[in-house]
C-alpha cells in the first residue's frame, strides 16, 4: 500500500468506515476529503462500535496521522463533541489534523438548510438540515469563514457580524422567521477556537511530504458516487464531490500521487431521500433486507430504501472515478433469499440501456433489467476465507465481476473487523 482512496461506490452507506478502518491499520496518515457531518461512518474494534461523523475513521490507530482535509466543512460544535467522545472511551485525538482552508458552518447555515427545505414544500431535496449545502453556497460565494479565520479573532468578529447581517436578511425577509445574534454566535465560536488551536494547520504542506517520504496513505471519502454534485442523481445529490476526483481538491494533492482506487459497495442498493431508484424493493424481501442490514442512517436515523444490486451503477461508478478493485459488504445479509438479482441494465420506451443516464427524469422512466441467481441458506457470519464461502455466495461475486468490468479484492460477511475476507484480485 502507497496511496489509496476508498469512495463509496452507490448512494452512500456503503460500510467504507469499516473498509477504512481495517486499511488504516497499515496507514500511517488516513485523510478525508469532503463533505461534513451529513456523513456518518459506524466503526467496530475490539467489541466497541464507534460513529464517526468528521473525525477520519483512522482515529482508532494511535499510531496514524489523521487530516480533515480542506474540502469538508466542520461544524466546531459537533467535532469537539465526537473528540470529547473519543477521549471519554480511551482514545487519543492527539493525532488529528485540521486543514487551515476547511470552511466552518456556523448557526445561519443550519438556520437556512432547515428554512429553504421547508420551503420547497413537497418538492424538499431531503437534506440532513445540518447547514452543509449552504456552507459550501458561502464557500462557491466567496464569503465563507475558513479555520484560519477563526484563528484570528479580530478578523473573526468582522467577517461574522457581516456574513449574520446579511444571513439575517435573508431569514427574516424571505423566511419570515427570526434572525441570529452575530455576537453570540461570535462568542460560542471563539471559545471552539481555543479548543481548536491546537489541530490547525497546512494539511497540504503535511501531506505532500508524507506522500514523498513513501509513507503508507489512505483517503476515505464521504456519502457516495451517486450523491456527487456534478455526477450525482441532481438535484437529490450532496454539495461536494465524494469521487476521485473531490480527493484531489478537497486534499491538495495531484492525480499522479494516487496508486490505487477502490469503491465500496453493498451486495445490494440502498439509498436515503428521494429521487428514482430503478432497483428499488417495496416488498417483503426489501424490508427483510433493511431489517437484517440493519439500513438506517448512521446521522440521521432514517430508514433506508432497499433494492436488488444495481451493476449499472458500479459500472459508472468504475469509470468515473477509475477503480482499481471494490469491497463488496454485507453479503451475509442476503442470506436466506432463494433467488437473488443482479440488475444488468435498464429498460426505457422499449430500448435497452446499459449506461447510467445523466437525466433524472430519463433514470425514473428507466425499468431494471435482472439476472437471476441462487441464493444461499444460513448465517456465513463465520466464514473467514473466501473458498469457504458457499458455492453460490461466490457465484454472485463473481458475476458481479464480469459485469461491473473490476475485480472484488474484499467481502465483508458482518461489521467487524475480523468479518472481512481478503480475496486475490484478478
Amino acid at each position: 500500500m502507497a496511496t489509496k482512496v476508498v469512495i463509496g461506490a452507490q448512494w452512500g452507506d456503503e460500510g467504507k468506515g469499516k473498509i477504512i478502518d481495517i486499511l488504516a491499520q497499515q496507514a500511517e496518515v488516513v485523510v478525508r476529503s469532503q463533505g461534513g457531518n451529513n456523513a456518518g461512518h459506524t466503526v467496530e474494534a475490539d467489541g466497541e462500535q464507534y460513529k464517526l461523523h468528521l473525525t477520519p475513521s483512522g482515529i482508532l490507530n494511535p499510531n496514524t496521522l489523521c487530516i480533515i482535509g480542506n474540502g469538508v466543512v466542520i461544524d466546531p460544535g459537533v467535532l469537539l463533541k465526537e473528540l470529547d467522545m473519543l477521549n471519554g472511551r480511551g482514545i487519543s485525538t492527539d493525532n488529528l489534523k485540521i486543514d487551515a482552508r476547511a470552511h466552518i458552518i456556523f448557526p445561519y447555515h443550519r438556520a437556512l438548510d432547515e428554512f429553504s427545505e421547508k420551503a420547497r414544500g413537497k418538492g424538499d431535496i431531503g437534506t440532513t438540515k445540518k447547514g452543509i449545502g449552504p456552507a459550501y453556497m458561502d464557500k462557491a460565494e466567496r464569503s465563507g469563514i475558513r479555520m484560519c479565520d477563526l484563528m484570528n479573532k479580530a478578523l473573526f468578529i468582522e467577517k461574522v457580524k457581516a456574513n449574520a447581517a446579511f444571513k439575517n436578511q435573508i431569514i427574516e425577509k424571505i423566511y419570515g422567521e427570526t434572525g441570529l445574534n452575530a455576537e453570540d454566535i461570535a462568542e460560542e465560536y471563539l471559545a471552539y477556537a481555543e479548543r481548536l488551536r491546537k489541530y490547525v494547520a497546512d494539511t497540504t504542506i503535511l501531506l505532500y511530504e508524507a506522500i514523498k517520504a513513501g509513507k503508507k496513505v489512505l483517503f476515505e471519502g464521504a456519502q457516495g458516487t451517486l450523491l456527487d454534485l456534478d455526477l450525482g442523481t441532481y438535484p437529490y445529490v450532496t454539495s461536494s464531490h465524494p469521487t476521485s476526483g473531490g480527493v484531489c481538491i478537497g486534499t491538495g494533492i495531484g492525480p499522479t500521487m494516487i496508486d490505487e482506487c477502490i469503491g465500496v459497495v453493498k451486495a445490494y442498493t440502498t439509498r436515503v431521500g428521494k429521487g428514482p431508484f430503478p432497483t428499488e424493493l417495496l416488498d417483503a424481501v426489501g424490508d427483510q433486507i433493511r431489517d437484517k442490514g440493519n439500513e438506517y442512517g448512521t446521522t440521521t436515523g432514517r430508514p433506508r430504501r432497499c433494492g436488488w444490486f444495481d451493476a449499472v451503477i458500479v459500472k459508472y461508478a468504475v469509470r468515473t472515478s477509475g477503480l482499481t478493485s471494490i469491497a463488496v459488504n454485507k453479503i451475509d445479509t442476503l442470506g436466506d433469499v432463494p433467488k437473488l438479482k443482479i440488475c444488468v441494465g435498464y429498460k426505457k420506451d422499449g430500448e435497452l440501456i446499459t449506461e447510467f443516464p445523466p437525466s433524472l427524469e430519463e433514470l425514473a422512466q428507466c425499468e431494471p433489467v435482472y439476472e437471476e441467481i441462487d441464493g444461499w441458506a444460513g448465517n456465513i457470519g463465520g466464514v473467514r476465507k473466501y473458498e469457504d464461502l458457499p458455492e453460490n455466495a461466490k457465484n454472485y461475486i463473481r458475476r458481479i465481476e464480469e459485469i461491473c468490468g473490476v475485480s472484488v479484492g474484499m467481502v465483508g460477511v458482518g461489521p467487524g473487523r475480523d468479518q472481512n475476507i481478503t480475496k486475490p484480485i484478478k
